[in-house]
């Protein structure tokens, strides 16, 4: 068997997903109303808030193999937050109560405050179905 070749790495991806959760969190502050789009939007916000705790293991068990310990606790402390921002963006998803959706997303903004969103580079079809999908996934 060969190795396998990661073309990004562990805090590229991570960067990938900061921005496009900062992309769906702007078009969300525009929304009047919770419909299907906002829906996608919301469910393309957990599952980037899940690729972002993959990327951190992959990070800690790179450095704690290089016995780094204390760089790869700090680094945990520092991204502590993600696994239950995903659990309760899920739990607004999945328990239907889109009135709470506005009090959660405003719990994540200051961590993707640093992002600066001049233009939408993100296409709709990255969050088309992720509702349906989410639900699916359950």
């Amino acid at each position: 068997m060969s190795r396998i070749i990661h073309t990004k790495s562990p805090g590229q991806i991570r960067n990938q997903h900061r921005r496009t959760i900062a992309e769906a969190l702007r078009r969300l502050s525009q929304k009047s109303q919770i419909d299907k789009d906002a829906k996608n939007l919301a469910s393309l916000i957990v599952f980037c808030l899940h690729g972002m705790a993959d990327t951190v293991d992959r990070t800690i068990q790179a450095w704690e193999k290089r016995n780094y310990w204390m760089k790869a606790e700090r680094f945990r402390e520092e991204w502590r937050w993600v696994d239950p921002a995903a659990d309760e963006v899920g739990a607004v998803i999945y328990e239907d109560q889109w009135d709470q959706l506005p009090l959660v997303l405003a719990g994540l903004m200051p961590h993707f405050a640093d992002i600066t969103v001049k233009r939408m580079t993100r296409k709709p079809e990255i969050w088309r179905g992720a509702y349906e999908k989410f639900m699916q996934e359950g």
